[in-house]
């Protein structure tokens, strides 16, 4: 996790000089750092980071607008330092795309602490997936992870793929993490904070915003009509399930 990519995008050079000395203090070395928006855009394109730390109010493209470019071009976390502190502003940040929101000031050890368990988050997430594919090949598909069919979607826990309605359809980690979760769990009901101590890890950063825009994401992807869900709901005061009927639990040919 230490020889991870990071990308720092900000354009106050002295607030990248503090990152990037607090993280290889703390044994990260593969860092590089941008002042636009547009030599973000353009570094993303060219190299694959694990991480990318985006401020908000950059010149030209603010981060909000260039987060949806990145996103084209990778799934790794996106943490956005901002100094406004609405909820408006979070809520934004998160549902274009942003896994975290840090105002400033800041502390940098929160940053560094709180990059370590996205890094933590990502690479496990990814080596669930990574990991089930090399076991499928090694028992030749006799005792494969399931696929959950829920008829409209369905979610191959191995080959970390979800299919809607036949198609393909792309899906960060975190959220197929959290879709394949509830598939192993239909019908209860899981509050905000349950979730992500079961998805996200631990609590220490807990954010219902987190939980409710990665749901929300699911929703845009699996719904006939996300603006009204029919599998998965919200139980109002108590959290949310996925309510269609239990699934058939298939072996891949």
């Amino acid at each position: 996790m230490e020889n991870a990519a990071i990308l720092l995008v900000d354009d106050e050079q002295a607030l990248l000089e503090l990152l990037q000395t607090v993280l290889r203090k703390e044994g990260y070395t593969n860092i590089d750092s941008a002042g636009t928006g547009e030599a973000a855009i353009a570094a993303c394109t060219a190299k694959k980071y694990d991480l990318i730390v985006l401020d908000v109010m950059l010149p030209g493209r603010s981060g909000i607008e260039v987060c949806p470019f990145i996103r084209q071009t990778t799934d790794a976390p996106i943490l956005f330092l901002s100094a406004r502190t609405s909820d408006f502003d979070k809520l934004t940040g998160f549902a274009i795309g942003g896994d975290d929101y840090i105002t400033k000031p800041f502390n940098p050890l929160e940053v560094v602490a709180r990059i370590r368990a996205q890094l933590r988050r990502y690479f496990g997430a990814s080596t669930q997936v990574n990991g089930g594919r090399a076991a499928e090949m090694e028992r030749g598909q006799a005792h494969a992870s399931p696929i959950f069919d829920y008829g409209r979607f369905k979610v191959d826990e191995a080959a970390g793929e979800l299919t809607v309605e036949g198609q393909a359809v792309a899906c960060p980690a975190l959220v197929f993490q959290l879709l394949l979760f509830l598939c192993k769990n239909p019908n209860r009901i899981f509050s905000k904070s349950e979730l992500y101590e079961k998805v996200w890890g631990d609590d220490a950063f807990s954010d219902d915003n987190t939980v409710m825009v990665h749901i929300h994401r699911i929703r845009e992807r699996i719904e006939a009509d996300p603006s009204n869900p029919q599998l998965i709901v919200n139980v109002r005061g108590l959290g949310y399930k996925l309510v269609q009927g239990l699934p058939r639990e298939n072996i891949p040919r």
